[in-house]
């Protein structure tokens, strides 16, 4: 079995946010890029294909040089080969239609990627490479089994999960329960050094349809200061809440 999994380089939780040229760019300076931890539970459960079943693990991510670090990690962790698509992730549409490409001169059985990204949380790349790849599609997945062609998938639905069966080729977009946690991978000192050894190519992107553009960023109001209220003055406490916080 072939896999690759897609890869969003986005900034850590930790990390302050800031934009700039009059709120149309976001800031990268001092920000801390990570693997997108969607993504990340996607790559453990790989792993698990290629240790149990001898899969074939592919990353893949669309950004320029400065994302190779965080694909370099993923090679770490244990995949195989790592791919470049050299451009600027600008939306959705225009990455599924850069992945497309991979996936169809790759010819890969499985395709693993994050439900969305933390980042921007658009939740639309899997969706979109699957249509344009027309093949099968479980997203919020939180499990998976395959057995040569035949798949059974567990995805969350609203009010519990749902068991689907479906075969391969297929796109998954994964989450926390595709894998615990406790089971994602750290990367060892051996992991690195292999690591700068594998393969990570670079590939020119295709002419695409950029569908958005970010038109102004915008941070959430800091939030107002503490009122207390006595426990005795339940009256005061509901005018409050009903013609202050408008909560009720």
């Amino acid at each position: 079995m072939k896999i690759l999994v897609c890869i969003s380089n986005v900034p850590d939780t930790t990390s302050k946010i800031n934009f700039t040229e009059d709120d149309t760019k976001f800031d990268t300076n001092g920000v801390q890029f990570v693997i997108n931890p969607n993504d990340e539970f996607g790559l453990t459960r790989a792993m698990w294909f290629k240790e149990k079943q001898g899969a074939t693990i592919h990353v893949v991510t669309v950004g320029e040089v400065s994302v190779e670090p965080t694909l370099r990690k993923a090679l770490a962790i244990g995949a195989d080969e790592a791919i470049r698509i050299n451009t600027i992730p600008t939306d959705g549409l225009f990455v599924a239609q850069q992945l497309t490409e991979v996936v169809k001169n790759g010819q890969y059985d499985l395709i693993i990627a994050g439900r969305e990204s933390i980042d921007y949380n658009g939740g639309m790349v899997p969706g979109i490479l699957a249509t344009l790849l027309d093949i099968n599609f479980v997203n919020t997945c939180i499990g998976l089994e395959i057995e040569g062609e035949a798949v059974t998938a567990i995805r969350e639905i609203d009010g519990g999960k749902e068991t689907l069966a479906t075969t391969l080729p297929l796109v998954v977009g994964g989450q926390k329960g595709l894998v615990e946690e406790s089971e994602l991978r750290i990367p060892n000192m051996r992991g690195i050094m292999m690591a700068r050894k594998k393969v990570l190519n670079v590939v020119e992107p295709i002419d695409a349809i950029r569908g958005t553009e970010d038109a102004k960023f915008e941070k959430p109001a800091p939030k107002g200061a503490v009122k207390l209220v006595d426990s005795d003055k339940i009256e005061e406490l509901i005018d409050l809440l009903h013609n202050e916080a408008k909560v009720i």
